[in-house]
């Protein structure tokens, strides 16, 4: 066996595109605030306005980052949203109808939501079935358990001083933000400066490389989908906090935001790279279209319709680029 046949395949997207990538999202986001500022009147710069802005930033990072952790070993989490949806109603349902204390009906449904990221993974390496599909039947499952729980009701009594929590913030800038924030520091960290981490993009990169380097794959598919429960687990957390009530469509809307997030910041759909920055920029571009439909009476469907778009764009200039190379 040569040496060229142990070594990684060229990544499909290096530093510098993502950094460029980053830069240039970077700028999309400070033009279009700086230009819904000036078409609202000023009234996006005041304090409340941009902790409302802000607010609604949190969940499309937090399941961007549970989405990129997935496509980084080559595979898609289709359950980002029923799994999301499924551990908000069931802590607000612990609280609401069980009257468990906040802390522990928050730290039972991320450690569930862990565990069936966990399972997840387990079913594509014992049933050698791709992700997408595996994670399309738990979908399923979820959303009937989503229902089966919470069914037509809205589930609002629950700890006030958790609904504290995801109204307070720092200068503005609101706490759940900030715990997202924190949360893609821990993932940054985590893929580049831990051994796991760089298994992790190694087998997403060239898993043939990464058997024979002694690498196993499948660990690192289970490892990759219980990260994502985990996020998505925050993310449920995040929802309930700064939510009015939790419901049987929360979480209805989350799959095209967790695809849009990490793709359009940069992250391959083949595998092998993570963009940490770009996610969470991406992030915020996509909340700055919501925003943008609400300050002018659009109809919502030219959200989906625009991300969707520019998503699209985007997965076609990457291929286009990896030919090239």
């Amino acid at each position: 066996m040569t040496d060229t046949a142990a070594k990684p395949r060229a990544r499909r997207i290096t530093p510098a595109r993502l950094r460029s990538t980053e830069a240039t999202l970077l700028a999309v986001v400070v033009v279009g605030f700086a230009a819904l500022a000036v078409t609202s009147g000023g009234d996006l710069l005041r304090g409340p306005a941009i902790q409302t802005v802000l607010t609604y930033v949190a969940v499309p990072v937090l399941i961007g980052l549970a989405q990129m952790v997935v496509l980084a070993v080559g595979q898609m989490n289709l359950s980002v949203g029923a799994l999301g949806g499924f551990t908000a109603v069931l802590m607000g349902s612990m609280m609401g109808d069980a009257g468990w204390p906040a802390w522990l009906a928050v730290l039972a449904g991320i450690a569930l939501a862990t565990a069936i990221g966990a399972v997840n993974g387990l079913l594509v390496v014992f049933t050698r079935i791709n992700g997408f599909v595996v994670t399309l039947a738990t979908m399923t499952v979820l959303i009937g358990l989503q229902y089966r729980v919470v069914g037509t009701r809205t589930i609002a009594n629950y700890s006030p001083g958790l609904k504290a929590l995801g109204a307070a913030s720092v200068a503005y800038v609101p706490v759940i933000l900030l715990v997202a924030v924190v949360v893609a520091v821990a993932v940054a960290v985590f893929v580049r400066r831990s051994v796991p981490g760089r298994w992790l993009l190694a087998s997403g990169g060239n898993p043939l490389a990464a058997r024979l380097s002694g690498i196993s794959n499948d660990r690192i598919l289970v490892l990759a989908h219980t990260l994502s429960g985990l996020i998505i687990g925050i993310a449920a957390m995040v929802t309930v906090a700064s939510a009015p009530g939790v419901n049987s469509s929360i979480g209805g809307d989350w799959l095209l935001p967790s695809f849009a997030a990490p793709i359009i910041g940069g992250v391959a759909l083949t595998g092998g790279s993570v963009a940490v920055l770009g996610t969470v920029l991406a992030a915020f571009v996509v909340r700055l279209v919501d925003v943008a439909r609400a300050q002018f009476s659009l109809d919502p469907s030219w959200v989906s319709l625009v991300v969707g778009v520019v998503v699209l764009g985007t997965v076609v200039l990457t291929q286009r680029r990896s030919r090239r190379g």
